[in-house]
């Protein structure tokens, strides 16, 4: 949706709040907002617009994002304002929320990219974090039996008893009390010009053990290019992620690959692409160590 789209008690509100609107710039990147742009205010100034409409999953995500721009300070753009306006108004419910603009262009994570080590201190810096009020991944993750609901074809050379058992390993090991994004990859890193990065997206945040996201960005590591064990070692020199072990790691994988590959068959926020490289890294996991015990 554009910003002239926009029911008018909406764009109101913006405009009572920040003045009039000289103009907006759509971004076409993402799909969980209704409207996500750079305005361009009379002032002179620019601020980052989204909302959402309908009270929905996408509006609660919406919602950790407001949260996450005080517990990630200083990393997840800040929160200018944010509004409720009900249907009353606006026909339906919607939820607004205005951050700071941080041009800038996203990370690559390609092997030999200058980037990486911006994106190595970052989740650095993010994993040092504490996280009041944040959901424990533990909890989010204590369903494990994600590879018993996929289908035969899907599972074709897979051990599912063993897989099982291994991903139910995982809530346990995620455990902690450290912010964590959890879905991490190059477009969430917005570098500036003169070196700075900012992480965006915090739809999905919870607490728990530190070197979570650093295992997540070895699998994006592999999309964009990196061998299983480069990105393995690229992961190794953050001290994040010093306190798990191989066969914990194996694990991880283990239950990414079957909530991935459960997303995608059943039309969630994953994508069969997705799901493909987690069974990739999670078979070459399983070679590698050949897991009998953890």
């Amino acid at each position: 949706m554009a910003w002239d789209d926009l029911p008018q008690p909406v764009r109101d509100v913006v405009e009572q709040h920040f003045g009039p609107v000289a103009g907006a710039d759509e971004i076409v990147a993402g799909g969980n907002s209704d409207i996500a742009c750079v305005l361009r205010l009379d002032s002179g100034r620019s601020v980052f617009l989204k909302g959402v409409a309908g009270v929905s999953r996408r509006m609660r995500w919406l919602r950790n994002e407001i949260a996450c721009g005080q517990v990630a300070a200083g990393v997840a753009p800040r929160v200018l304002f944010h509004a409720d306006i009900d249907a009353a108004e606006a026909g339906e419910n919607w939820l607004l929320v205005a951050y700071e603009h941080v041009p800038g262009r996203p990370a690559s994570l390609a092997p030999g990219s200058p980037d990486l080590p911006l994106i190595a201190a970052t989740i650095e810096r993010i994993s040092a974090m504490p996280a009041p009020g944040m959901t424990a991944l533990r909890e989010r993750w204590a369903p494990t039996d994600w590879w018993t609901r996929l289908a035969p074809e899907t599972v074709v050379g897979w051990d599912v008893e063993e897989m099982t058992r291994l991903a139910a390993l995982v809530p346990d090991l995620v455990d902690g009390d450290r912010l964590l994004h959890t879905d991490l990859h190059g477009d969430q890193f917005i570098i500036g010009d003169t070196g700075s990065v900012h992480v965006i997206d915090w739809g999905f945040p919870g607490a728990g053990a530190p070197w979570v996201d650093t295992a997540f960005m070895i699998l994006r590591l592999i999309e964009a290019g990196h061998r299983p064990e480069t990105a393995e070692s690229w992961a190794r020199a953050r001290s994040s992620f010093a306190d798990i072990q191989d066969e914990g790691l194996t694990a991880f994988a283990v239950y990414v690959a079957g909530f991935w590959s459960h997303l995608a068959a059943t039309g969630g926020s994953g994508s069969p692409h997705r799901a493909r490289l987690a069974r990739g890294y999670a078979a070459w996991r399983l070679r590698r160590t050949l897991v009998t015990v953890i």
